[in-house]
This record gives C-alpha cells, sequence and structure tokens, in this order.
C-alpha cells in the first residue's frame, strides 16, 4: 500500500453531499472485491459528525489505476472531483478504520429463538427494547444487496500507530486489523 486516491463530492443544488458520498461509497462497494480482492482499503479524511465529503482509496499504484479504468463511476462523474493516484507522504501515522455494527433487540431475540434460547414469549420479556444500543458514530446509508431494504454502515477510527499492520479489507474496504496511512 503505497498509494492513495481521492475521489472528492462536488457540491449539488439538487442533492446532498451525503447522499452523494452514500451514492459513490455504494457504488465502490459493488466493484471493490471483484477488482481488488481485498487489497484496497477506504478512509474518510474529513471524518467527524459526518464521513465528510471525500473518499480516500488506499492500495497499490496498480489496483488504484486499475479502479480508475473500470466504469463503475458511471452516473457520479458529474458529482465528483477524481484525483490522481499519488504516493503516501513518507511521515504519516496509521489506524484502522472499522465497521461498527449495533447489536438491536430485535436481532438478539430473533437469534435466541432460533438457537433454542428462549421461546418467543421469553425472549420479548428477557430482551425488551430498551436495551438497545445507539450508535453515535458516522455513517453511510446504503441499500442492502442481500435484503433491499435501507441499512446504515457505521464507521470507526482506531487509535493511531506508527507501524502498519498489514491485512484484508472487507468489500467495504474497512477492517478491524489492517491500518491504512492517516495524514
Amino acid at each position: 500500500m503505497d498509494h492513495y486516491l481521492d475521489i472528492r463530492v462536488l457540491p449539488d443544488p439538487e442533492f446532498g453531499q451525503v447522499d452523494l458520498l452514500n451514492a459513490l461509497y455504494a457504488k465502490l462497494h459493488r466493484v471493490l472485491p471483484s477488482l481488488t480482492q481485498g487489497r484496497v482499503g477506504v478512509s474518510f479524511p474529513e471524518y467527524g459528525k459526518t464521513l465528510g465529503d471525500c473518499l480516500r482509496l488506499h492500495g497499490t499504484l496498480s489496483d488504484l489505476l486499475n479502479l480508475t479504468e473500470v466504469n463503475w463511476l458511471q452516473g457520479m462523474r458529474d458529482y465528483i472531483r477524481l484525483g490522481e493516484p499519488t504516493k503516501i507522504p513518507a511521515e504519516v501515522s496509521y489506524r484502522t478504520v472499522h465497521r461498527v455494527q449495533a447489536k438491536s433487540a430485535h436481532n438478539k431475540r430473533k437469534r435466541s429463538v432460533a438457537k433454542g434460547w428462549l421461546t418467543e414469549e421469553e425472549a420479548l420479556v428477557r430482551i425488551p427494547d430498551t436495551q438497545r444500543k445507539i450508535l453515535k458514530l458516522p455513517y453511510a446509508e446504503m441499500h442492502s444487496m442481500s435484503t433491499g431494504s435501507r441499512m446504515r454502515l457505521y464507521v470507526e477510527l482506531g487509535p493511531l500507530v506508527e507501524v502498519p499492520v498489514a491485512g484484508c479489507f472487507s468489500a467495504y474496504g474497512l477492517s478491524a486489523a489492517a491500518t491504512i496511512p492517516w495524514f
């Protein structure tokens, strides 16, 4: 991982930048596994209350060039500014950028019943909706390919470290173990 590529969402009077970043990230998610096989990581350099308006890809020059040559950005080109693959600066820190999933009471009840640990009635009493964990992390919202429903992909940054950790990235370009350069 020696290069990065910034894709910046441009201001638009018809669409909000959050919606455009969500659409961009969803398109990336559909092509990332087949084109890079877990070798490209994603970060959000303007991460804060939202993910910001810049999606940064981290990988080798050949993987990033491959992503720019494939037409996965069709329909988005008027709304983005695609940078050039650029060498990562010499002085950087590293961190993980990973997904966090909330364990909803509904899912806990469903699993407890499916595993035979509780009956449906017991699950409703023992796992109330008030046990639900509310996440206050920035997220991308997209359609689930498996269920077709809207889903939120909560993103959390790991602590800054001085030494990179190699590993594979998910279909979202995220990893709880592998680090990306942070600058």
